[in-house]
């Protein structure tokens, strides 16, 4: 059990003691520091903040008492209800909202929940925003509202349809083609909203689609991180399907992984190579992504003559470093697409309708398409933490051994050698150190994987 607080906002296992886990007292805690700050720097009558969950257990909880927190501080919610992060981000600008609340706790667990947090854009808050509601919760300088001043809630259950009207208007999205095409294609909506938004989408595009966890009920099926050791069953109904290829999302579909044809994985790093290649093809420019993810990117942008740069883990980081280079696309590595042209947040529903458009316009499987692109494997590995760990020591006892390498410092550490890379960092949302390597073959991706995480743990004393 373990509740994480961070700059990006409040995240826990739920039950258990205040303060160790997501209880009910954390999470009105929290949303009232939020909420807090939202009227400590906007100058308004009457604050107005959008909310939207995934279809976690948890859910209809924690919503209530985040909802309620918020009224009860003066704050007008409008309610989305069962909702996607991508969604809740596009209808905060929509609705001219002073911000916003994801209930999702992403790829983790059934029993994890948590507040996303986002500014007036509909994009997440900076560090420096997300530094000042740890500080505020933890003071609890809450000042509520008395009962003539109470917040209204106003309901608004539209928004997942919404945002597929906004996704097939995007020019880069040609569902005329799509539909000439008629592909089938199997959607693992791992018991939550994507099982929702994801076949509509599809269907308005005119595809055939093959539901599998599709019941937005919370039971996750596996475990909601769309990795291939979880993705079984996806992968055998592609085949049995004689389908084109298959969707995978995670609870609140910001992550969007393929299954090829042949039902092997496209790899969560090709998402957005495929998805990049597409969009520089007919908009040329500049992309980023974070430094865990493929050097592929890099290849495919600078083939369409553009250029590629790497920023710190965490899609805000990501976001300042893509408008600061006005990248036409961007992303991370897990899987997660940011396209300007639509918003600052990384969306599978976009991602999935020009992935579509892309493979309309080719003359190939998903296979043949995975396959023309630069090749490279990586290992995604983890070691667990312990309170004694001290990881920044061992993180730069690390770095002094390799400083004859080329070595970045700004997120963790990164050593990029000639032909592959380590990335190694603490994570911000598990009490993990994440241990990420490239490489030209899998072998050599998961011998350097081992290779660091042996000497990780000798440094720590594991």
């Amino acid at each position: 059990m373990t509740l994480i607080k961070s700059i990006s906002g409040i995240r826990g296992t739920i039950g258990g003691k205040v303060d160790d886990n997501l209880t009910p007292v954390d999470a009105v805690k929290f949303a009232s520091a939020y909420g807090t700050f939202l009227k400590q720097n906007i100058a308004k009558d009457k604050l107005k903040v959008v909310i939207g969950r995934d279809a976690r257990i948890s859910g209809p909880m924690i919503h209530n008492l985040v909802v309620n927190t918020l009224v009860g501080l003066g704050i007008d919610v409008i309610d989305l209800g069962l909702s996607t992060t991508p969604t809740v981000e596009i209808a905060v600008p929509m609705e001219k909202a002073d911000g916003g609340i994801i209930l999702t706790a992403s790829h983790n667990p059934k029993q994890w929940n948590a507040l996303k947090l986002l500014n007036a854009k509909g994009e997440f808050l900076s560090g420096a925003d997300g530094a000042k509601i740890l500080e505020i919760a933890e003071a609890e300088a809450f000042d509520f509202a008395d009962v003539d001043s109470l917040g209204e809630v106003t309901e608004n259950n539209a928004y997942m349809d919404i945002h597929i009207d906004e996704v097939l208007e995007l020019p880069l999205v040609d569902a005329d083609l799509v539909k000439t095409k008629k592909f089938k294609v199997v959607v693992d909506g791992v018991n939550s909203s994507g099982g929702i938004i994801i076949p509509n989408l599809l269907e308005q595009m005119g595809v055939e689609v093959v539901k599998l966890y599709c019941n937005p009920n919370g039971h996750f099926p596996h475990n909601p991180e769309p990795l291939k050791e979880h993705l079984g069953d996806i992968c055998k109904l592609v085949v049995e399907e004689k389908a084109d290829f298959g969707i995978v999302v995670d609870p609140d579909v910001d992550r969007l992984a393929f299954i090829s044809n042949d039902g092997e994985m496209f790899g969560e790093e090709y998402t957005l190579v495929a998805v990049a290649d597409y969009v520089l093809s007919k908009t040329p420019g500049n992309t980023v992504s974070n430094m865990s993810s493929s050097r592929a990117l890099r290849d495919i942008t600078e083939k369409h003559g553009g250029t590629y740069q790497a920023s710190a883990v965490g899609e805000v980081n990501v976001v300042e470093l893509m408008k600061k280079t006005n990248a036409i696309i961007g992303g991370e590595g897990n899987g997660g697409i940011i396209y300007p042209s639509s918003h600052y947040g990384r969306d599978s529903i976009v991602g999935a309708a020009l992935f579509l458009t892309y493979l309309a316009n080719q003359d190939k499987t998903v296979a043949e398409i995975r396959a023309s692109f630069p090749q490279y494997y990586m290992s995604k590995n983890k070691i667990e933490l312990t309170p004694q760990i001290d990881v920044d020591t061992v993180l730069a006892t690390l770095t002094e051994k390799y400083k004859s390498e080329n070595i970045s410092t700004i997120d963790g550490v990164k050593i990029d050698f000639p032909t592959e890379w380590v990335h190694l960092r603490k994570s911000n949302t598990e009490p993990i150190i994440r241990i990420y390597t490239e490489a030209p073959t899998q072998s050599e991706a998961d011998i350097l994987a081992e290779r660091f995480v042996k000497e990780l743990k000798e440094i720590a004393g594991i």
